[in-house]
């Protein structure tokens, strides 16, 4: 496998969980709105799709990308890309602040959740395409096989290591509550 084929992999499990989430939120009224579906939701956006997706293509690729001499248009898209990661952590953000507000007691808090759970669902596909279908394919020229299987193996360890971050800031959570 190519590293793209794991980022690739990696979104659409982002891509279906995301649909599944837009159809909840749409359908929940201020009643019925479960804010423990959204901490699920913004879990999942923060930790896999941010943190660990989003982690591999900052801080391995693009970090290695950054270093070399790349079209204008490939440099281009990848500070596009940077921006939209940033735009997307900005949403996630602004859906936990509602969660928080809702939880207070202001159901009006539920609207502005599954207006951004929607702009999120609408967002990630053109985001994702953009990825798939032109960066990962015109950036990865700029490796030799050899730095791709390297590339991958960094990929992997970072996976690795992934659940021991996930849960030690769960225990810094635990211990503060």
């Amino acid at each position: 496998m190519k590293p793209r084929g794991m980022l690739m992999i990696e979104h659409r499990l982002i891509e279906k969980v995301l649909v599944v989430a837009n159809n909840k939120a749409k359908a929940m009224t201020a009643r019925t709105f479960d804010p423990l579906f959204i901490d699920a939701v913004v879990d999942f956006i923060r930790v896999y799709a941010d943190r660990t997706h989003h982690g591999k293509e900052e801080e391995i690729l693009f970090q290695k990308l950054s270093t070399m001499k790349l079209d204008s248009s490939d440099a281009r898209m990848m500070a596009e890309l940077i921006d939209e990661h940033a735009q997307a952590r900005a949403k996630v953000k602004a859906i936990r602040e509602f969660n928080e507000k809702f939880k207070r007691g202001e159901p009006s808090a539920a609207l502005e959740i599954a207006r951004i759970i929607d702009w999120l669902a609408a967002f990630y596909p053109v985001h994702i395409q953009k990825e798939d279908k032109i960066f990962f394919p015109n950036t990865e020229a700029y490796f030799s096989a050899s730095e791709l299987d390297a590339l991958l193996g960094e990929f992997n360890e970072f996976d690795r290591k992934m659940i021991h971050e996930k849960y030690q800031n769960v225990y810094k959570e635990l211990s503060q509550a």
